[in-house]
């Protein structure tokens, strides 16, 4: 007779009273928070939209719903992962307290939203300040500014919702347009700036789109970038879009701040005289890879003064990259000698083409942003009411900018997960589990010794101490 063997042991299962944590590894975000000084903020900033004799204040409310969010929760319901561990994560609302609390917003949707934003912009100030050397904001000069990519992205909603509407794919939904900083290769994930949900039939190129998202992106940037009079200091600043922002209006816009933009732009029909030319590499430069090396049989050159431009802010310089077509790429028209023709402008004071190009075709990176962006609510509206959809998108950014402050400010330099995706930090970190239990009057949270990201929870508790000591610090000498 012989033993049925299963893949996995199989074992009984029974119930037990003990102080079990499922995610313990979200404690890391939650002691992040509270570092910040994220209850008293919240309660100085939106404390109107809760009855004044509430159990549950802003800090509370919001402060969950991130951390949910986060730990990669989608509905409100999730929250029952952190009101089972109520040691860890304290008493969290009741979802009617919730939707009462997104109601109050609805009935002043701008009130909520200038308060949330000063929220926020004090967050990102100390979280970048505690990142000292790493600090976006120090690191910001003209030759190598602060890079805001801006993309809008398409939100299908699976019920109707105010304001959801067909899209241009042939879906239904939103349309939310994107500001996101790109920390740059080896500085972490970067983080976004602002969120603005759009009907989903909102045009992609809409200059005053561009504008007004921008313009909210700004408005999130500590005072290092702006002077004595309040006054953005534009140089420190670079937009780099894809061909929708490429609009003059928007370009002059910008050019009016000193602000410098790098914007993918149409190729326009060669003429026969130019294929020639472009077929001629001699006037071409090779171009690089992000890491400075030679890309094999691509090139770039700077055609303004061959092609031309009109009506374009002036500075403003016209580049072409030629490279081998991708594997199962369309040849068109305008590919002359194998080569895929491609253009971007840009006021960059840089003139240095291979450089500036490798720049800005690093704006694919947004894309893993607003990926992120999506899996940490963005992605799922729970309201019909389209200002409670606002409200909760802009949870989401600060969802999403809660893990990549962690990483600028807690990890080390070089430290593997500086580079990790939300994916992986919930895998490995988040979902660690624990045990609570009290000893000499004093509850403390046990995790396992040999949890794969042990060592990183361990540095991390670290930092954020030493970042709640400096704050406190800080705050007495003001006081």
């Amino acid at each position: 007779m012989s033993k049925i063997t299963g893949v996995f042991p199989s074992l009984p299962v029974a119930t037990t009273e003990q102080s079990l944590v499922s995610h313990a590894g979200l404690n890391v975000v939650t002691s992040f928070v509270d570092a910040l000084g994220f209850r008293d903020l919240c309660e100085d900033r939106l404390g109107q939209f809760v009855p004044s004799g509430a159990w549950h204040r802003p800090g509370t409310i919001l402060g969950s719903l991130a951390v949910m969010l986060a730990g990669g929760g989608e509905h409100v319901s999730d929250l029952d992962i952190l009101r089972t561990g109520a040691g860890v994560f304290g008493k969290v609302a009741s979802n009617a307290t919730i939707s009462r609390f997104f109601e109050r917003t609805v009935t002043n949707p701008d009130l909520f939203s200038y308060g949330f934003a000063t929220l926020t912009r004090e967050l990102r100030s100390r979280a970048w300040e505690a990142a000292g050397d790493r600090n976006p904001a120090l690191k910001a000069t003209a030759l190598d500014p602060l890079i805001i990519d801006l993309d809008a992205t398409l939100v299908t909603s699976h019920s109707d919702k105010e304001q959801a509407v067909g899209t241009y794919k042939g879906g239904f939904g939103f349309a939310p347009f994107v500001a996101s900083v790109d920390y740059g290769t080896g500085n972490g994930t970067g983080e976004a700036l602002a969120a603005l949900l759009r009907p989903g039939n909102s045009g992609a190129n809409s200059a005053e789109d561009h504008i007004k998202v921008f313009t909210q992106a700004i408005a999130q940037l500590p005072d290092a970038f702006y002077d004595q009079d309040g006054k953005l200091i534009g140089e420190k600043v670079l937009v780099r879009t894809d061909s929708a922002g490429a609009s003059r209006k928007f370009l002059h816009y910008l050019a009016s701040l000193g602000v410098q933009f790098s914007v993918s732009y149409p190729v326009p029909v060669m003429k026969a005289r130019m294929v020639a030319w472009i077929n001629d590499k001699q006037y071409w430069q090779p171009a690089l890879d992000q890491d400075g090396n030679e890309r094999t049989d691509a090139w770039v050159v700077n055609a303004t003064d061959v092609l031309g431009l009109s009506d374009y802010p002036p500075g403003t310089n016209l580049y072409l990259r030629a490279e081998p077509l991708h594997p199962g790429a369309q040849p068109t028209l305008l590919d002359t000698d194998g080569h895929r023709v491609t253009a971007f402008l840009t006021n960059s004071p840089c003139w240095h083409g291979p450089a500036l190009d490798a720049r800005h075709r690093a704006r694919g990176r947004c894309e893993n942003r607003i990926k992120t962006l999506k899996t940490t609510g963005l992605g799922k509206l729970p309201f019909f009411d389209f200002h409670a959809n606002q409200a909760w998108a802009n949870i989401a950014v600060l969802a999403m900018n809660l893990v990549s402050w962690l990483q600028l400010a807690a990890l080390p330099t070089g430290h593997k997960a500086r580079g990790w995706d939300m994916k992986r930090w919930r895998y490995r970190l988040f979902a660690t589990a624990g045990k609570l239990i009290t000893r000499a009057r004093r509850t403390r949270l046990l995790i396992p010794d040999k949890a794969p990201e042990t060592e990183t929870i361990t540095t991390l508790l670290a930092a954020i101490t030493e970042l709640k000591n400096s704050l406190r610090q800080q705050d007495r000498l003001l006081a």
